[in-house]
């Protein structure tokens, strides 16, 4: 079995990208499964091409793009993907679209396939924060997270796919007080609890992680 792990460069004036930082350290193997790591833009439209050109080399069985949330003080499995780009700030190279459909034949919105409760569980088991998002934004991130299960849903539809957000490590929050961060090592382990659980689960949890607000 193959996995290709995305994260992100660097984007709205930060120097480092804690998404591809913490894939980086992921092991090769995990649950005998191979981890293929992989850095994309943080563009619009570039990244999702970048995203099929690997998915078509690499052949993957799942695929898990990781990309930032700062703010968030844990590590967060998104459920689903909206068909909206309102970018708040510019990506990096300058385009800010605002209400704009990814894809004009996509639907509304699509749902991680993954076994996200899972993957949510095994990371808590094992003592690291995280928990369901039901928002990925509406940036490159979510971005990437439509354009990935877009494609699953038209051309691939043998590959499990979804989205991770992980927080801010401490060196991104010396100038930013009050605002959670967690350690670099630590989201490498907990993304690789929830590639276990991905691995390791074809159903998922039938629990409730759902929230009132």
């Amino acid at each position: 079995m193959k996995v290709l792990m995305t994260g992100f460069e660097p984007f709205g004036g930060e120097k480092i990208n804690p998404s591809f930082e913490a894939v980086k350290r992921i092991t090769d193997k995990v649950s005998d499964a191979e981890i293929i790591k992989e850095e994309i833009p943080t563009v619009f439209k570039k990244s999702i091409k970048e995203l099929e050109r690997l998915i078509t080399i690499h052949k993957p069985d799942i695929v898990i793009c990781v990309g930032q949330a700062g703010g968030r003080f844990d590590i967060t499995v998104e459920r689903v993907a909206i068909n909206v780009d309102d970018a708040r700030i510019a990506d990096n190279e300058e385009n800010q679209p605002v209400d704009e459909k990814i894809f004009e034949d996509g639907e509304n919105a699509y749902f991680s396939n993954l076994p996200i409760k899972a993957m949510v569980s095994e990371m808590k088991n094992n003592n690291i924060p995280a928990s369901l998002s039901n928002t990925a934004g509406t940036f490159v991130c979510n971005h990437i997270m439509y354009g990935l299960l877009y494609l699953i849903n038209k051309k691939y539809p043998s590959i499990r796919g979804g989205f991770i957000h992980v927080p801010y490590i401490a060196e991104q929050v010396i100038t930013k007080p009050n605002t959670p961060f967690m350690d670099l090592n630590k989201i490498a382990e907990g993304l690789t609890f929830a590639i276990k659980a991905a691995v390791e689960n074809k159903e998922d949890l039938n629990i409730t992680l759902g929230k009132i607000c």
